[in-house]
């Protein structure tokens, strides 16, 4: 499948299944929220998480976007590049985290409240970057 059309359908939508690798080869699947830009997927963690211990032993990863009907999807390859977790409200990974939301979700009530609940998470903002795709798009 051509990567741009994937990309291209993967932009209108905002959950897919990220697929991580455990220690044993076997997959690791997690629904999350992404927000698209190119051929970069923006997407906050939990630190905690085995999606985010896999991802820091293998960055290979992948994103399963469905449609809206079972014969619509893509299957984006790729590597994460994972952020530094947040560690204070004001530091650049909770700077990223604040316009992960606006750009999904628009103004928060609290930014203070949101900044230091994403310091108390242990949160961090990874980048997929789609490298290819395989999928089924009507034509």
């Amino acid at each position: 499948m051509d990567l741009h059309r994937a990309l291209d359908f993967a932009s209108h939508r905002r959950t897919t299944v990220l697929t991580t690798l455990r220690r044993d080869g076997r997959p690791q699947q997690s629904v999350v929220f992404y927000l698209a830009d190119d051929d970069r997927f923006t997407i906050s963690l939990t630190d905690s998480r085995a999606k985010t211990k896999n991802l820091r032993r293998d960055p290979r990863a992948a994103l399963f976007i469905a449609g809206d009907n079972p014969f619509e999807w893509v299957s984006l390859d790729g590597t994460v590049a994972l952020s530094p977790v947040a560690s204070a409200p004001d530091d650049a990974t909770v700077d990223a985290l604040v316009d992960y939301y606006r750009r999904g979700s628009g103004e928060h009530d609290n930014w203070d409240e949101y900044r230091a609940a994403m310091v108390a998470d242990g949160r961090l903002v990874a980048t997929f970057t789609a490298t290819s795709a395989t999928g089924m798009l009507p034509e």
